[in-house]
């Protein structure tokens, strides 16, 4: 029978699929890392309070780049190149979700619309992660390998999603409610269908790694078809609704870069 759990333990449990699996991780993480980086240093000088939290945003998502690369050497293994099909990232900009690169890499302030824009992008990418974190925390916590990378990225998604909705409900209170709720359902609707591409994406190559029968495959790909028409006929409002979070300031301190897990 297919499960969650059997399905990324058989992932884990080979030496390519696992390699596979943590380079994408580690890719993605790396480039929100550098994304946030360069939003922190080119927020709007009105904004500029937010700029610390930006930075500790994006210095996690390097950590979390960090800790994938570090469990593939501990397994002796090397990255593997990212399949551009399966690139989620990527993949996001080019529909036009998160500000451009191009952008990014010029020195010029952000708008604080900008920065509105890109706090409710993260609104939404940030509960695709936080969900997908807490899933691996529930079956892999215990690990002995990947227990406590698992919790520790949880932990910091977490901190993320609840940063995006303090950060946006204060902005709503400034005047920017409408534009937030339509930047939030337009990202949300890209974003499912980004998930639902790259998933398939990456169940392929994961397929062709570990051998899949047809009949199993055809499964999964179902299963990933399944979850798109639930999040398109409505699973997709968890993404974009605002609500003051327990842990408020949640990246108002420094961030913890070390990572030890050789």
């Amino acid at each position: 029978m297919l499960s969650a759990k059997s399905l990324f333990q058989e992932i884990i449990d080979n030496d390519e699929s696992f390699r596979l699996f943590c380079s994408i991780a580690a890719s993605g993480e790396s480039q929100g890392g550098w994304e946030n980086g360069r939003i922190a240093a080119l927020v709007p000088e009105s904004e500029r309070g937010l700029a610390p939290k930006i930075a500790r945003h994006g210095a996690d998502e390097d950590k979390h780049g960090r800790i994938f690369n570090a469990l593939m050497k501990k397994r002796g293994l090397e990255p593997a190149p990212v399949p551009a099909e399966a690139d989620y990232t990527m993949l996001l900009e080019k529909h036009g979700i998160g500000l451009a690169h191009d952008q990014l890499r010029r020195d010029e302030r952000l708008s604080v619309q900008e920065i509105v824009t890109y706090l409710a992008h993260s609104r939404v990418t940030e509960q695709r992660a936080s969900e997908q974190m807490v899933m691996l925390r529930k079956h892999f916590a215990d690990d002995p390998d990947l227990g406590r990378a698992v919790k520790m990225i949880s932990n910091d998604e977490d901190n993320h999603l609840a940063y995006c909705h303090e950060e946006l409900l204060r902005f709503a209170y400034a005047g920017h409610g409408r534009t937030i709720q339509r930047i939030l359902r337009e990202c949300a609707m890209a974003e499912i269908a980004v998930y639902r591409d790259v998933s398939l994406a990456v169940m392929d190559h994961m397929g062709r790694v570990l051998g899949w029968s047809k009949p199993k495959a055809a499964a999964l790909a179902a299963g990933i078809h399944g979850v798109y028409a639930y999040e398109r006929l409505g699973g997709w409002r968890r993404m974009v609704s605002l609500g003051m979070p327990e842990r408020r300031d949640a990246l108002g301190g420094p961030a913890a870069t070390s990572v030890e897990f050789a």
